[in-house]
Parts: C-alpha cells; structure tokens; sequence
C-alpha cells in the first residue's frame, strides 16, 4: 500500500507546490522572487548545496544498483537468450544516456530545471517499484525452471505481458534519467552567485565534491546493490534502490524553501539556426573595420540583455567573422520598439557570440569522447584479465567478484578528489595565480596524457601476464597487478571528467545550462558505440587467415597487450589534437585574442570582465 499511495501523494504535493503551479523567476542580481509580493532571494551557495548533492548521491546509488546487474538479471529470471539479452541492455543503456539531451531541451525551453529534476525523481521511483515487482511477483516472471531442464534448454522464455511489464519499467527510468542526469549539477550551480568571488571559489569547490559524492554512490550501488542480488534476492536487491531513490527524492524536497529557482527562457536552438541564416542573407554585406569601433556601434544590433540578470554580456570577437554580418543591421530591419522585425534576417549581437559558444566547445567535447572510450575498454577487460587471475584477499578466502575488481578505478577517483580540492588546488594556486590553480582546459588535458599513460600502463601489465604463463598468471594477484593501471585512469578522470562538467556548465550559453549537462552523457553513450566498431575493426583486422585475433575468446592465446598500446596511441594523438584545440580556443567573455597556454582561469579573469559594469549598477559585493 505504502507503494501504491506514495507517488499520488508527492504527485499531489507537485500540483499544490507553489513552486511548480508558479515558477520563481530570476528577477535581477540581487535575487529571485515569485512574484513582486514575495521577498527576493539571493543565491544561498553552500547552505543549499548539501540536498542538491544529497539527492544526486542517492540517486546514483539507486540508478546504478539497478543497472550493474541487469543483463544478469535477463539472463537468470528473465531466461532471455545471451546475445538479446545484451542487445537490450546495451539499447537501455544507450537510451539511458542519451535521454539527458531531450530532458535538457525540455528543461531549458518550457519546464525549468526543479519541475524537470523532481518530475524524472519521480518517474525514476515508479521505473524501479515496476522492476521490483517483477522480481518479487511470480506472475510477472516466467515460472522458475530446474537445472536439467536449464542444460536441456526446455525452459520457457517471457511472455508478451511479462516482456510488456519489464518495458516499461526500463521506459520509466529511461524517463527518469532523462529528466534527473541533465538538471541536477545545472540546478546546483544555480545557487551559486557567479558574479562574486566567494560565488566562483565555492562553484569551482561544487563541481569537486559532486562528482567525488556522486562517484561514493556508484561504486556502492556497483558493490552492495549488486552483493545484496547475487547473494539474498533479487527483489531484496531491486527494492533497496527504490528505498534508496525515494530518499533521493525525500532529501530534495527537504531543501525547497532556500533553493534559488531559473525559470524557463525559451528554446535556443531557433536562435542557432537563425544566426546562420542570417549571415548567409548579408554575405554580401561588408563588415565595419574593427577598429572603429563607433562604426560597429551604429552598425551592429546589440540591445541590452534581457535575461533578468543571468546573462553575462558578451563582447564581440574576431573569430569566426563572418557570423557576425548577421547583426549588421539594414533599413527596415529593426521595428519602433526597438527589436529586429524578421528574426532570420536580423540577429543580436548577444546572438552570434552565443552561437560561436557553441562552435568553439564541440572540438573539446569531441576529445572527451576518445577519452570515455579508454575508460571503458579498461573497466571491460580487466574483468576478463582478473578472471585469470589470483582475487583472493589475504588469507580468508574471500575472493572478490571479477566485475568489482573496476572499482578500484572509482575508489582512487573518490580519493584523490579531496586531495585534489584541498591539497593540490591551494599549491597550483599560488604557482599559477589562479583559483582554481589550473584552467579549464589545462584540467582536461592533464586528464587526457594521464588516461593515455593509463592504457601504456596496462599493456606492459597485460603483456607480463602473458608471459608468466597459465600456471604463475593463477597465482598473481588481479588487485596487485591490474591496481596501477585502474588507479591511474581513476586520476585521469578525475581531471578530465570533472574538468569537462566544469567546462561544460561555465562555457555554454546561460539559455543552454541544462544542455551542458546533459553533453556529458553523450559523451558516454558515443564513446560506448565507437569502442562497439573499435573491437570489430580489430577482430576483423587482426583475425585473417585463421590467426588469433588480438581479442580471442580466450585471451591467453590473443594479444589483448597490442589492444591497449592501440589505445593508448589514439589517446596521445588525441591528446594532441586537443592541444590545438586549446591554442584556438576563446574562453566565454574573451575579447582580447591572447592565446590559453598557462591562462584562462574560466571565468575568473578576462571572461569576468563582462560583469564589471552589471556589478557597478546593482552593487554586488564581493
């Protein structure tokens, strides 16, 4: 009963809420109110921090102590074949994170980022309520099915309905993830006042702790979760994430009354498609000299920004020229109230930078995709190296779980993070002169050499296991040997992966907050379909003319070693591209062309530039 009245209570409390039936909107610097009756407020930063982060670990906890075991969970109750069983969990998993992207449009265009992060909590419960019950309810599984009849392959397979249940209980956390995974960091960083100093110290503090917290509850859900439904039960198993989400949920509305909520702003994607179709109209047209700079005043269509103070306002630039004869404006272009009277024609010059915001960010986000790619080829194969060797802890006989021998990865990760903020930060800080002692894209790229090391480290290990032969690899120790290879990727991630949710959510336009977010997982979901066609490209290539491919079945007889040196080179050449990436690259507010070797400290120094006058004006303290 307690399931069932559960979701129509917080449904209820949705409708009721003064913060879903009205908004609050973000009315100037020093505030935000719902409606000019209520009393402004400003930006709570810390106070309000420990629910959002709360929320997210629970949450992850939950997510992915239901989807570490699922195509296990396929296979044992659902009794689908191998091969579809991993086709559906890949095609979940897929969806899962590419979900993020139409939560983020709908968050950032109509909904807001609390309906849309309290609405997928919810789905995300009912998703895994529904997947419990098929679980705990033999009428929602096929009947159990004896041994023999198991190695005879006389057991019966699902049913329509049955397979129907289980659908929709992935449709519900697919949902749920879709609304959860793209609002939660962007929700965070709401509280935070950016235009303050102590505002951009705690902001840079945030993204820190998140991923470090929200990484403590994947390796729980990956460890525990998984324990509890290979161990005791599988409905067990299943029931502790959904107690584990309802407190997610619990949590998060604990804090509604001192969140700082950004409503809606409308769809910015138009906007995009608009620049560019108004800087081919004016091809034609000649730009003014940029030197002259009252010319460009009386030429250019640059309003004030309308965005209640959210924005920063930005200064034209240089690069990419020719988008910006798409604010050159013509007679009749601009109507008595002052705005363009054909939108394809005639865009701000807020506009255009905007656009260019987007253009210079996805050569990096590129980059970070042929990272995520190394990330999961370890976590991959080292199951499959572990499972040849020595997983036995001391003397006691307990042997970990060839798929739990990853979290290393994770533990490091988890580790080094506090280190990193509170330890490492301080002493880059007074070497560098920066804040956050080193630039976003320094960050990312420290990241990217430390992950291709990684991949070299792995293959010297790999290739020394080869050679010690069948009888002395059982007698290594897997979390001996495989530990340095897993702790060095888990430092590159904390670099690289937490650098680019930091990159994402400082550089993209503030209409586009939400869409940062949710560029991150797709950077997983792409780096999941490329590492699909790597590992066919190199069967098919290496595994001619009856040769063992380098990726046999049984990888004692391949060269899994070759695998990772392969690896660890695109990671260089990578590395590399992104280098030049980072030498072209402007940083949000940038005017001046300088290049972003030692600087760039986000929006610390010449990107904060662009605040300086709405500081003046509103009196913001620092």
């Amino acid at each position: 009963m307690m399931w069932k009245s559960l979701p129509g209570a917080l449904i209820y409390y949705l409708k009721c809420s003064p913060f879903f039936s009205q908004p609050t909107v973000f009315k100037d610097l020093e505030g935000v109110s719902d409606s000019p009756e209520q009393p402004k407020r400003r930006p709570g930063g810390w106070k309000s921090i420990p629910y959002i982060i709360g929320n997210e670990t629970f949450e992850r906890m939950a997510s992915y102590g239901i989807t570490a075991n699922f195509t296990v969970y396929l296979l044992k109750r659902f009794r689908i074949e191998p091969v579809a069983a991993a086709s559906m969990s890949n095609i979940f998993l897929g969806t899962v994170n590419f979900a993020p992207l139409i939560g983020a449009f709908i968050a950032d265009a109509y909904c807001g980022r609390f309906r849309t992060l309290a609405y997928g909590s919810i789905s995300s419960l009912l998703g895994m309520v529904v997947l419990t019950l098929t679980a705990a309810v033999p009428q929602l599984r096929p009947p159990n099915c004896s041994h023999p009849d198991q190695l005879s392959g006389h057991c019966s397979g699902p049913s329509t309905s049955q397979l129907g249940v289980l659908i929709l209980s992935l449709v519900l956390l697919a949902v749920g993830s879709g609304g959860v995974r793209p609002c939660s960091l962007p929700f965070g960083v709401d509280q935070f006042d950016r235009r303050t100093a102590s505002g951009r110290r705690g902001l840079a503090s945030f993204f820190n702790w998140y991923y470090c917290t929200s990484t403590a509850g994947v390796v729980v859900g990956m460890t525990v979760m998984v324990y509890i439904q290979d161990s005791i039960s599988w409905s067990i198993g299943f029931g502790v994430p959904a107690i584990c989400m309802l407190c997610s949920i619990v949590v998060f509305f604990i804090g509604t009354k001192i969140y700082v909520y950004v409503a809606a702003e409308g769809s910015f994607f138009a906007g995009i498609v608009q620049v560019f179709v108004a800087a081919y109209r004016k091809r034609g047209v000649e730009l003014p000299e940029p030197e002259d700079a009252s010319r460009q005043e009386a030429v250019l269509y640059n309003p004030p920004v309308v965005s209640g103070g959210r924005a920063m306002r930005l200064p034209l630039t240089l690069q990419f020229r020719f988008l910006n004869k798409a604010a050159i404006k013509l007679a009749g272009e601009v109507n008595e109230g002052g705005e363009p009277a054909n939108p394809w024609n005639l865009c701000s010059v807020q506009m255009v930078e905007q656009v260019k915001l987007l253009i210079r960010i996805i050569p990096i986000w590129a980059s970070g995709i042929i990272f995520f790619i190394s990330i999961s080829q370890q976590w991959t194969f080292s199951v499959l190296q572990s499972l040849t060797m020595d997983r036995h802890l001391g003397s006691g006989g307990f042997q970990v779980p060839a798929a739990s021998v990853g979290i290393i990865s994770l533990l490091a990760l988890t580790l080094f993070i506090p280190v990193y903020d509170r330890v490492i930060v301080p002493v880059l800080g007074r070497i560098t002169g920066q804040e956050t002692g080193l630039s976003l894209l320094q960050r990312q790229g420290v990241g990217l050499f430390v992950s291709a090391v990684s991949m070299l480290v792995a293959g010297v290990v790999e290739g020394m296991r080869r050679r010690e032969g069948a009888a002395a690899v059982a007698g290594m120790s897997a979390v001996l040997w495989l530990s340095p290879q897993l702790v060095l990727m888990g430092v590159a991630e904390a670099f690289n992966a937490v650098g680019q949710v930091e990159f994402y959510n400082q550089q993209f336009p503030e209409q586009m907050q939400t869409v940062a977010g949710s560029l991150f997982y797709c950077s997983l979901a792409g780096a999941g379909y490329l590492s699909s066609v790597l590992i066919a490209v190199i069967q098919k290539a290496t595994g001619r003319n009856g040769r063992n491919s380098w990726l046999a079945g049984d990888i004692n007889s391949g060269h899994l070693d070759y695998f990772y040196y392969v690896i660890a080179v695109m990671g260089m050449v990578n590395f590399l591209y992104f280098l030049v990436c980072a030498h072209f690259y402007r940083y949000k507010g940038m005017q001046k062309e300088e290049k972003l070797g030692g600087g760039g400290g986000g929006l610390q120094e010449l990107a904060e530039e662009a605040f300086v006058r709405e500081k003046e004006d509103n009196g913001v303290k620092e």
